[in-house]
């Protein structure tokens, strides 16, 4: 028990060290040095800078995973659509860090394990299952929709972090990729 709190301060002082400079800027021994351990130490938790990155990537996860599973399925699709993009663009725009680590690939040569990834994949199933169910069909309907979405998140991350100025266009955004999707004559 323990060697689990340890463990979870690591963790919250990696993601401290990470929202605060970068993810880029995470080393051993900024990391022992924030919880007051030598960095030889710190082998005892984490094998290697990318075993935290991958503890960091399963975590956010599990915290978007949870959401989704608090997120009301309307029976109506442009409701669904819009709940989704909201979860998903507010997620993202909470926390720069834990968006880049997702959604981006930033850390030259991290992959997340299976066991971290297996998340993921429940993430991705979760969300594909409420688009489908919402009226989305092929593969160009499904990447149409990521890239209004990430494009909100990362607009809004990019051009005014800690405000609402894309926030505020979720529904608008939703409301015309609805209309291009759902309606008759788009199909």
């Amino acid at each position: 028990m323990r060697h689990e709190t340890t463990k979870q301060e690591i963790v919250d002082a990696a993601w401290a060290i990470v929202r605060a400079q970068g993810l880029n800027a995470l080393s051993l021994r900024a990391l022992a040095n924030a919880v007051d351990m030598e960095p030889p130490s710190l082998y005892t938790y984490f094998a290697s800078k990318h075993a935290v990155y991958d503890r960091l990537f399963a975590d956010a996860n599990r915290e978007l995973l949870a959401r989704f599973e608090l997120l009301d399925l309307s029976d109506d699709p442009r409701e669904l659509l819009r709940s989704t993009a909201r979860l998903f663009v507010t997620f993202a725009a909470e926390d720069q860090a834990r968006y880049e680590l997702l959604f981006m690939r930033t850390i030259p040569d991290f992959e997340p394990t299976p066991e971290s990834y297996a998340t993921a994949v429940e993430v991705f199933t979760r969300g594909r299952t409420a688009l489908r169910k919402a009226g989305l069909r092929g593969d160009a309907d499904f990447d149409l929709w990521t890239a209004v979405v990430a494009g909100l998140a990362g607009q809004q991350l990019a051009n005014q972090p800690g405000g609402d100025r894309y926030l505020r266009l979720i529904d608008r955004a939703v409301e015309m990729f609805s209309e291009y999707v759902l309606s008759p004559k788009a199909r």
